[in-house]
């Protein structure tokens, strides 16, 4: 097969003035024909089947870079390229295997060769219904994914993340929260609610950091008061800590609060006090890779009469 001309790319190749490359058709009909006869470009060998894109990608990036010009050479077969402030090797390696999407491409189909193809009568179950135990709420940080940390599989969970995993009271009204939790435990039945707390939680530390009478415009602020008596339980108990020990505190607390809300849902204390649901508060910390889980003490909390929150069946995984 005849190899092309090498071809190089360069900013000031004539000294007289010239139109933009943009609106040279010719020079980008000819490297687009050179280019798909190319077996090697910048050093990446490309397969059949990308070649095409690669090539109609680098025709838009020349037209969007009207101070270049197109050479032919006898130079090693190679594009070189000069702008301004970028690096045209950054951009190529970002096109040809980089791209974040070829990353998750590749982890999707390996979770199908690997997970659904060789658990295919799972899957085909669950396309007709699912029957989780656990009704999960933990946050939206990307750090504690909860079927990675407790090693959930598809049909076992039903997981809702939020920032800093707080759950309003009923009285507050509908949130995408407490959607979630009448659809787990009044459609789908679940036997256990998991509230979620985790270290170095930037919500709490939002909620820690807030005044009382500041008034702001801000969604997360709005969402995180949500926890404000787990922070003025906080700042009672723990007030001579640092202000970092002070939030640690605040991450378990307000997994306490979240618990404490749930059962200002009818449905739900309902269940609970029947015993056919089952509430329960985790905190993971990354930091040393720990989890604690308790559980709920429904007739403790009820027979106290200071309203204490009462627990039991605490457990520490390390």
């Amino acid at each position: 097969m005849a190899v092309p001309a090498p071809i190089s790319v360069s900013r000031d190749l004539f000294p007289f003035p010239r139109a933009p490359f943009a609106s040279s058709s010719t020079s980008l009909v000819e490297l687009h024909r050179a280019s798909l006869r190319a077996s090697t470009i910048f050093g990446h060998k490309l397969k059949s089947d990308e070649t095409e894109q690669t090539h109609l990608r680098l025709s838009k990036f020349l037209r969007s870079s009207p101070g270049l010009t197109l050479k032919a050479s006898r130079e090693p077969a190679e594009l070189t390229q000069q702008l301004r402030n970028n690096n045209l090797e950054t951009e190529v390696k970002a096109e040809n295997g980089c791209d974040l999407f070829d990353d998750l491409k590749y982890r999707f189909l390996s979770f199908k060769r690997h997970k659904y193809l060789e658990n295919l009568e799972h899957f085909q179950d669950l396309s007709n219904g699912q029957s989780p135990k656990f009704m999960v709420i933990a946050c939206a940080d990307s750090r504690v994914c909860p079927s990675i940390i407790l090693g959930f599989q598809p049909g076992e969970a039903f997981i809702l993340r939020n920032i800093a995993n707080l759950v309003p009271p009923f009285e507050n009204g509908p949130t995408e929260t407490n959607a979630a939790l009448e659809f787990s435990v009044n459609s789908l039945k679940v036997e256990n609610v998991l509230v979620i707390g985790h270290s170095c939680c930037g919500g709490i530390r939002a909620l820690m950091s807030m005044q009382d009478n500041e008034k702001s415009s801000s969604f997360i602020r709005n969402w995180v008061v949500v926890g404000k008596n787990a922070r003025i339980r906080t700042e009672a108990t723990v007030c001579n800590l640092t202000f970092d020990q002070q939030c640690r505190h605040c991450e378990k607390e307000s997994v306490n609060q979240s618990l404490s809300n749930l059962l200002t849902y009818p449905w739900i204390e309902e269940k609970v006090a029947k015993g056919e649901l089952f509430v329960h508060g985790g905190y993971y910390d990354f930091i040393d890779c720990t989890f604690e889980k308790w559980t709920l003490d429904y007739r403790g909390s009820k027979n106290d009469k200071n309203g204490r929150f009462a627990i039991k069946d605490r457990s520490f995984w390390c």
